[in-house]
């Protein structure tokens, strides 16, 4: 718009305003304003526009060349090849819609420009939406009966249906392995086709193939920006394999387009509220709240107990943290249990090995252990236990038997033991024979107490190594020393003996 033509608009204005049409106004000023946009850029920037844009095409920069045709199609909206050359680009971006906008904007400026006929029909062939590329092929061909590309889609068309009655055959006969196989070579055709990748989802999902179920659905998302319905499935089937995490992102994708949508409210709640329990367990977990930890996994198996993924995924976190609590048999249970949904899960495998060997039940832990390593090959842990479980063999002495307390026993409880046994067996009660039994008992009750309240000596030992072996690499000093009162026993020896 130019500033000599503002007396004429005045003109007009008044006019207007007698006559009270106001409405007839705004419409004037939205059209003129229209005009000045259009020729906003001059010729010369649009072109240098067009040639940006061809640059960056070649050069595979689409999100750039985009943006050149963006300003270049704003300077000239009645130029189809701009148009044209927009869709080339969105199709090389993936975007199917904004790309058959385009083109279809193209065919309403230049109805007989068959490159974009061409370019219509093979989009919507992709799309799934076979009769309407059907008119766009014919078209092309009418003109041009030589042209290869639209030969070879049209002679696709046939078959395509066909196949596709088949599939809506199997599905009907629930022969949905059938229906994979087929579906599966249409989409190579046509991959924009929302509605058969759901269709193919759902016989995934009843064959038990829930990740590919997903990979279905997530793509259908994707291709439709206002999908609640399926990205209420998509979290469904996320909950189902026992991610639960993805399964709220994705139901709150449903909520942020309709955030007034029942079901995805429903599943939201449900989701949101084990999703908390599970944080809760695992934090409890990694602070070795282990008590705290089990009753979280107790309030999540209340709530879910029926999906088996989900069941496996609370009892494993269960299994750990009982593994590391004084009752060895109800950890071995736990395990157990979700061994039984997932046999081959290393970790929770581990964890039942260690609470066989807080019950002292050595074999079948070294069993746990190598099947860990089956299941996980170089698994440091299940090594390091099947290592731990060798080196105690070959060791003489157990401290943990020696003062009859468990291996998770706590400090007070292993010099509480100590003390007992140590004025039971002191030698000084015995005489004979019996003292020398005695001053060898007492001995081997002090080593326990030392190893076992020392947290460095106590690691080694549950590692398969005895720090008080004079022959350990460990100890080159041999035997062990405290603090107290000397007590001198036959043949020279002395033992510094204390009560606390």
């Amino acid at each position: 718009m130019h500033l000599h033509n503002i007396p004429n608009l005045l003109t007009i204005y008044d006019k207007i305003c007698h006559s009270s049409n106001l409405i007839s106004l705004w419409l004037f000023l939205i059209l003129h304003s229209l005009e000045y946009i259009e020729s906003s850029l001059s010729t010369d920037e649009i072109e240098s526009h067009l040639e940006m844009g061809r640059q960056m095409l070649s050069r595979g920069q689409y999100n750039d060349a985009l943006s050149h045709y963006h300003a270049a199609v704003d300077g000239d909206p009645k130029n189809y090849l701009t148009y044209f050359k927009r869709a080339t680009v969105y199709l090389a971006l993936g975007k199917s819609k904004p790309a058959l906008d385009d083109l279809n904007q193209v065919i309403q400026l230049k109805p007989d420009f068959l490159s974009a006929r061409l370019q219509r029909g093979s989009v919507l062939l992709k799309q799934g939406r076979v009769d309407e590329a059907h008119i766009d092929l014919e078209w092309v061909l009418r003109y041009d009966q030589f042209n290869e590309e639209a030969t070879r889609l049209y002679s696709m068309l046939d078959p395509i249906k066909r196949d596709l009655q088949s599939v809506y055959m199997y599905i009907q006969e629930d022969a949905c392995h059938e229906a994979v196989d087929l579906m599966t070579k249409i989409i190579m055709e046509m991959p924009w086709d929302s509605k058969l990748r759901e269709m193919r989802s759902e016989c995934f999902e009843k064959i038990g193939d829930f990740f590919n179920a997903i990979s279905d659905l997530q793509a259908t998302t994707k291709m439709n920006n206002d999908d609640t319905d399926g990205f209420l499935k998509l979290s469904k089937l996320h909950y189902e394999i026992g991610d639960v995490e993805e399964s709220l992102s994705t139901i709150r994708a449903c909520l942020k387009l309709d955030p007034d949508h029942k079901q995805c409210k429903v599943h939201y709640r449900k989701v949101k509220k084990l999703a908390s329990y599970l944080k809760s367990l695992d934090e409890n977990s990694q602070r070795e709240n282990f008590q705290e930890c089990v009753a979280s996994a107790n309030d999540a198996l209340e709530m879910e107990s029926k999906i088996r993924n989900i069941v496996h995924l609370i009892k494993k976190r269960q299994c750990h943290c009982l593994s590391k609590l004084d009752n060895p048999v109800e950890a071995i249970k736990i395990c157990s249990q979700a061994l039984e949904i997932n046999p081959h899960d290393a970790l929770t495998l581990c964890d039942r090995a260690d609470a066989y060997l807080l019950n002292e039940q050595s074999s079948e832990a070294q069993r746990d252990y190598t099947k860990a390593l089956e299941a996980e090959p170089g698994l440091k842990r299940a090594e390091e236990g099947l290592r731990s479980i060798k080196n105690r063999r070959k060791m003489s002495r157990d401290y943990y038997k020696i003062l009859g307390v468990k291996r998770n026993a706590g400090k007070k409880e292993i010099i509480k033991a100590y003390r007992k046994l140590a004025a039971k067996w002191h030698p000084d009660n015995f005489q004979g024979e019996e003292k020398k039994s005695a001053e060898k008992k007492f001995i081997d009750i002090a080593a326990a107490k030392e190893v076992l309240t020392d947290a460095e000596k106590r690691s080694k030992f549950d590692a398969g190594e005895d720090p008080l072996d004079p022959d350990s690499q460990s100890n080159p000093f041999g035997g062990f020393h405290s603090h107290g009162f000397p007590f001198q026993f036959g043949g020279g020896r002395t033992f510094t003996f204390t009560f606390g």
